[in-house]
């Protein structure tokens, strides 16, 4: 994609007609994907209003339309579920903003998808997991994310990132790197070789579950970070689920999953140390609490059951990848320096270790 200049910029604001004197329009947060821009205008004597404009990354989502289709499906389904219980739907969830012409995103002059949102006022963004009650809570709000979604058409999604969860298509693409081991680092890995081998036995836990119907397709946001979450300044509450670009059909396993890999971890993502990698027990139990608390009867015991498993699998699935970056030269995957993937593997594969060594006591939860 060409960089966002100002002429860019302003033939995307006049598409939108926004209201009052535009103050600044500064890059905002730290997402890696999509251009995201923090719009202040002053509306002179009723202050100050901010809006959220953003640039679809079409490299990485190649069908935009369809990205948005799901946007706009599933933002209006749960603004109309949070009305009917009482609720406030410009905070619980994102409002896009018409262009001029009444649509909900604007395609530019070069072929960029842009959208606008507005902006949630009183509420804070977390990165990182400092507390159990902000683990609870985010789990609680995913949970109710859930169950709002529950009678959502599964057939009106469309998956915006083919196989996403797949592992057993993550693991033919580790063999296939391994065999072609085309930069020739394939010695220098082979205790990590050999953990993808002995744990890939967890490809095959969820397809034929699946395959049966035993286990339901749900409406999954598949990056169930505590930083794609609000919460409200006040209260301290889950408020909004941010970041919809990913949702999909897939199963609510995978979002509890990836959020425990990725918040009950007692150290970062690419820690080298890996002493300092394990699964804390105290946050997956608060997690657990405040999902199964969120979703309420929408999950089924058989889901219940499996939260463990998926916790396992997404973390393999996960580190499976980094591994494969890794033998490929690091061509997916942003790194600061040339290990970047190997470390994220192992941290991974550590994390998973100890997370199978504590299954038992995951499922007493």
């Amino acid at each position: 994609m060409i960089p966002v200049n100002d002429q860019l910029k302003q033939e995307v604001l006049n598409a939108y007609r926004f209201h009052g004197t535009l103050l600044s329009a500064d890059p905002y947060g730290n997402g890696h994907i999509n251009d995201t821009f923090l719009l202040v205008f002053d509306m002179y004597r009723m202050g100050r209003l901010k809006v959220i404009l953003q640039r679809i990354n079409t490299d990485v989502f190649q069908k935009p339309q369809e990205l948005m289709d799901n946007v706009i499906g599933v933002t209006a389904f749960l603004q109309k579920k949070i009305l009917d219980a009482g609720g406030d739907d410009s905070r619980e969830t994102l409002t896009l903003i018409p262009t001029a012409g009444g649509e909900l995103y604007y395609v530019d002059s070069q072929g960029g998808y842009w959208r606008a949102y507005q902006f949630i006022t009183d509420a804070v963004c977390y990165e990182q997991v400092k507390k159990p009650e902000y683990f609870f809570e985010g789990a609680r709000l995913f949970g109710k994310f859930q169950r709002q979604l529950s009678d959502y058409p599964i057939d009106a999604l469309h998956e915006i990132i083919p196989d996403f969860h797949n592992t057993q298509m993550r693991y033919e693409q580790f063999q296939k790197a391994l065999k072609e081991d085309v930069y020739e680092r394939a010695g220098t890995v082979r205790d990590e070789i050999q953990c993808a081998m002995k744990y890939a036995y967890l490809c095959d836990i969820f397809p034929p579950l699946i395959a049966s119907g035993e286990l339901p397709l749900r409406v999954t946001h598949n990056d169930t970070k505590l930083n794609n979450q609000m919460f409200d300044n006040r209260t301290g509450k889950g408020l909004c689920i941010m970041d919809l670009d990913t949702v999909m059909p897939g199963l609510l396993a995978y979002d509890f999953g990836d959020a425990i890999r990725f918040g009950a971890n007692t150290a970062a993502e690419d820690e080298t140390d890996l002493s300092r990698v394990s699964l804390d027990l105290r946050l997956y139990k608060a997690y657990v609490k405040g999902f199964t608390e969120g979703c309420g009867s929408v999950m089924t015991e058989r889901e219940r059951e499996l939260l463990p498993e998926g916790a396992l699998v997404m973390t393999y699935e996960c580190g499976l990848r980094f591994l494969t970056d890794y033998l490929q030269g690091d061509i997916y995957f942003k790194i600061d320096h040339p290990t970047h993937n190997l470390d994220r593997c192992r941290t991974q594969f550590t994390l998973l270790v100890d997370m199978a060594d504590k299954l038992p006591k995951m499922r007493t939860f």
